[in-house]
């Protein structure tokens, strides 16, 4: 469980069973399947240990196969498909039974001297000026409550009720902000900040796609289930400092979303991009309206 930071860091603590072969610890979390966030940190941390100290990830693209169980391990099976003058690329399988339940192809890069520009961070009110109370927990599933690691400010409110009869067209139905941080400090590793920053970058960005339709993030009555994952680390971050998630939604039809997202430090760095696609799926008894 991510309760503490000692917790999320155990977890994140993969541990090494063969030359290439490592074991992700289970998360213990009170819902039986694994969640997609831990599975990216998990195989980032296992890319991370198979290359040189001083090379970074700069990119992750990933894909959820089949659903994992929380309460097992998961052993990753690391390839290496490159190894340049400065960039390394690997590829991660996770493994439950035997059944591949995720892959992902990660690539690391030394840094170097470059052009630099980036989009300009909105402008949001602090994370200072928000209640802590902005993040109810009993909005949100069940999961959010085992989240104790981190501290969020919630800068556009949650949906609460279903009160649209079609999708919203205004702009802001179709994006979130949030502040997030973990609530100690971190070891002085960007490696682990990273791997920090890929877990926590699933956790609230499908949510942001059921905005338009006025669906609440408790999603009663849909499955949602994330289903490719990209990220890319543009500049440094440290997840234990305050950290704004700008998350949109461009489209959603035949029952598929994506959702992007755009992470900048305090200060307005732009320091990591995500996007995602996820299912969103009517269940049995909910209809379209």
């Amino acid at each position: 469980m991510t309760t503490s930071i000692d917790n999320l860091l155990a977890i994140l603590d993969v541990r090494r069973v063969g030359e290439l072969l490592f074991e992700g610890p289970p998360s213990g979390m009170v819902i039986s399947r694994a969640f997609g966030g831990h599975v990216v940190g998990q195989a980032l941390a296992a890319a991370s240990r198979t290359v040189q100290a001083e090379r970074l990830p700069h990119s992750l693209h990933a894909y959820f196969l089949r659903p994992g169980e929380s309460a097992r391990p998961i052993l990753y099976q690391v390839e290496p498909v490159r190894e340049g003058r400065t960039f390394s690329t690997r590829t991660v399988s996770a493994q439950q039974d035997g059944k591949t339940i995720f892959t992902m192809s990660a690539s690391f890069h030394d840094r170097e001297n470059g052009l630099d520009h980036q989009f300009p961070a909105p402008a949001t009110p602090s994370p200072d000026s928000i209640s802590a109370e902005s993040h109810d927990v009993s909005q949100w599933p069940d999961i959010y409550q085992e989240w104790n690691a981190l501290e969020f400010r919630h800068i556009t409110e949650p949906v609460a009720d279903r009160s649209e009869a079609s999708p919203s067209r205004s702009d802001e139905s179709h994006r979130a902000r949030i502040w997030v941080r973990a609530t100690e400090k971190l070891p002085d590793d960007p490696v682990i900040h990273s791997c920090v920053i890929a877990c926590v970058s699933d956790l609230t960005l499908m949510s942001v796609a059921l905005r338009p339709h006025g669906i609440p993030p408790r999603h009663d009555g849909y499955l949602v289930a994330s289903l490719d994952h990209s990220v890319w680390f543009h500049r440094p971050l440290a997840a234990d400092n305050w950290w704004l998630y700008d998350q949109s939604t461009p489209s959603a039809s035949n029952a598929l979303a994506l959702a992007e997202g755009r992470i900048f430090s305090a200060d307005g760095r732009l320091a990591v991009s995500v996007a995602q696609e996820g299912l969103l799926r009517p269940t049995a008894r909910q209809t379209l309206r």
